[in-house]
């Protein structure tokens, strides 16, 4: 039962948090996402232009054409209302086979440029021709024939599409294809772990028609029992949950924090123009825009019906497109604020993603800093702190992934950015003949998790773009390095060996690449134009974590000739408004002519200017019995945390909410 005492204390923090969060704003912000109006005002704008574009145009993405950064910074600064940035939109489309990129200005009603793209990489996928392609195989006798022969009912079977990458001679020239693969359903939820493997679909997406097909049959439909995760399908016994606990959150103040969120089609939650109180009491800037740039999961079977998931999925499938409707006390506690979202659909209309985004305060128990105190006479000392924080969260469903974003923001001006359900989901299973590991006589490529099911080896590498203004844009990479130091025979102490700090300044984009593992102990951004009275440069440093891994495939083979930067972990890049997306702005079939990698061959000065850092977390996922049939949460994380970036520590006189009331 949930006392008085505590009633009270949630009371009070609910009516005395200073954390305001609301979808919409009195006044206009230079990065606010489109509107469903500012949507349609596009759309209109396009279909009635005199581009006469065809009955087929398709919308692939439609959102904000971000202001100059330098137009932001003064508008930010003078927070001058009504000398906004014009509202500009990006559109790409897709009519007659060819890719369209407009960007349209929203209050002249006019389009102010248009380039047909003559590459060979294409846009998103839209979720509409996924569903059609989709729909094409149970229309198809030669697959309807498949699933007879399986002994399977049509209805049961479900399909989707899935991106194919480019392979060298293999690629299909001049046509925007996908594979379809398709899995049994019926007696389960879980689709994905009951594959009709040895099955071949390749769509046309632009014709929407079936270019190949082929049936192999090489392993039947791995067994529903066992698979099933919907809690009103569970029967006795039941597995083991905790008691149920209420959880309270302590009064805060969040006035040093300050930052805009919006949502992206592409990249999901946006953080823009994060700022805190120093101690003096003084704003400052710490990170002008981050995101997720690209999601790169390559599978490691090389067979005939494997090879081509190497997925992109931010740029071939949209990490925000697909981002999943937040449930209250499930995925959000219930002091969360949810926020919704708007993208374009195929025909161009807005569409809502309700609670795309959920943001709330944090209180887990932990303290942020502690001591005892045992050296005075007649006194014990014990002083801490509560470690309270704030969260933005949203979730992507990519297929039978789940990815959990949060960015969370603390009182010591840390941010820390997790991707709180790297392995989560459903695996992606081959199916087999094998029933046991005993039968299994050659590379599998996976492991046996169940009866006929292989979970195929495979990597996830999310890239965020980390666009550091730390006390301003004019900022240097610095790397400190540990240095081993002998003494020598004349030293006056017994001591025969220390280490130091030597610090390198990266001059050159070549200077600031890093690959983890080394002596390496900070990586710094710091702004040497501003100092703490010490002498200090104001910096921020970059914390890694155990999920830092780095892709294995040789330099030469095509998945990772696209993600080349997946090589190292961190890469810095002087600011360029173009370079957003790491994998390259067109991903679908891309040749690695445009991403990070390439764009880093310039070589170009990265000291005191504005840079972008790029920190990839990556993970290689060997499967287990305890992944199937759906996985457990598996973290992966950093930090951007101050280093002398404030003159003492600021949360050394934080008030205790409790002062040692202890609830009931």
């Amino acid at each position: 039962m949930v006392s008085v005492t505590r009633c009270f204390l949630l009371l009070c923090f609910l009516l005395l948090c200073f954390i305001l969060i609301s979808p919409s704003s009195s006044h206009p912000h230079p990065l606010d996402p489109l509107t469903p109006a500012e949507l349609s005002a596009v759309r209109s704008i396009i279909t009635s232009s005199p581009l006469n574009l065809s009955a087929s145009l398709t919308f692939h993405y439609v959102g904000l054409d971000e202001p100059d950064k330098s137009s932001v910074l003064s508008w930010s600064s003078a927070y001058s209302y009504s000398s906004l940035p014009p509202r500009r939109a990006m559109a790409i489309l897709r009519a007659e086979s060819q890719t369209h990129e407009l960007i349209v200005d929203i209050a002249g009603a006019a389009i102010v440029s248009h380039i047909v793209q003559p590459g060979t990489a294409y846009p998103m996928l839209t979720i509409e021709e996924e569903t059609a392609a989709g729909l094409l195989p149970k229309s198809y006798a030669p697959f309807v024939e498949s699933v007879r022969k399986r002994g399977l009912q049509l209805e049961d079977v479900l399909c989707t599409s899935y991106t194919r990458g480019w392979f060298g001679a293999v690629a299909a020239k001049g046509r925007r294809v996908v594979s379809v693969l398709c899995f049994v359903a019926g007696e389960t939820a879980n689709l994905y772990v009951r594959p009709l493997e040895g099955i071949k679909v390749v769509v046309d997406l632009d014709e929407m028609k079936i270019l190949e097909y082929r049936d192999r049959e090489v392993a039947p439909v791995p067994p529903a029992e066992g698979t099933e995760y919907r809690a009103a399908k569970q029967r006795p016994p039941f597995g083991p949950r905790g008691k149920r606990v209420v959880v309270e959150q302590p009064e805060v103040r969040w006035a040093n924090w300050d930052f805009h969120l919006a949502f992206d089609t592409r990249a999901g939650a946006i953080i823009s123009l994060a700022s805190i109180k120093d101690t003096g009491g003084s704003r400052r800037s710490v990170l002008y825009r981050g995101f997720v740039s690209e999601l790169f999961v390559p599978y490691m079977d090389p067979s005939e019906d494997w090879y081509f998931k190497t997925y992109m999925d931010v740029g071939e499938y949209g990490f925000g497109l697909l981002a999943s409707p937040l449930q209250p006390m499930i995925d959000c506690p219930p002091n969360a604020d949810f926020i919704d979202g708007y993208y374009a659909t195929e025909s161009g209309e807005p569409l809502v993603i309700s609670n795309v985004f959920c943001v709330f305060e944090r209180y887990a128990g932990d303290p942020s800093w502690r001591h005892t105190e045992t050296m005075i006479p007649g006194e014990t000392i014990n002083e801490s702190r509560e470690e309270v924080t704030l969260v933005v969260r949203m979730v992507s469903t990519l297929g039978n992934y789940d990815y959990m974003i949060d960015w969370e923001f603390r009182t010591t001006g840390t941010i820390r950015v997790s991707v709180n359900n790297l392995l989560t989901g459903v695996l992606a299973i081959k199916a087999t003949t094998h029933n046991h590991t005993d039968q299994i006589n050659t590379d599998e490529h996976g492991e046996l998790v169940a009866p006929n099911s292989i979970a195929v080896y495979h990597d996830h590498f999310v890239t965020f773009h980390l666009d550091l203004d730390v006390a301003g844009p004019a900022n240097s990479f610095v790397k400190a390095n540990l240095k081993i130091v002998h003494t020598n025979s004349g030293n006056p102490t017994p001591r025969k060996s220390y280490w130091t700090v030597v610090r390198e300044t990266a001059r050159t984009e070549a200077d600031a690449r890093v690959r983890f593992g080394d002596s390496t102990a900070e990586l710094l951004v710091v702004n040497t134009g501003v100092r703490t009275s010490l002498g200090n440069a104001a910096g921020y440093r970059l914390v890694g974590s155990s999920a830092a891994g780095t892709s294995l495939l040789s330099d030469d083979d095509y998945p990772q000739i696209r993600a080349a930067y997946t090589k190292k972990q961190l890469w810095v890049t002087p600011y360029h408004k173009e370079e957003k997306w790491a994998a390259g702005f067109y991903a679908d079939q891309s040749r690695g002519d445009d991403n990070l990698a390439k764009w880093s061959m310039r070589n170009r000065s990265v000291e005191n200017t504005d840079i972008v850092l790029w920190y990839t977390l990556g993970f290689h996922h060997i499967p287990s019995q305890e992944d199937f049939p759906v996985m457990p949460m598996l973290t992966g994380s950093f930090e951007l945390r101050p280093f002398n970036f404030f003159e003492r520590s600021p949360v050394i006189n934080t008030e205790p909410f409790y002062k040692g009331l202890w609830p009931q």
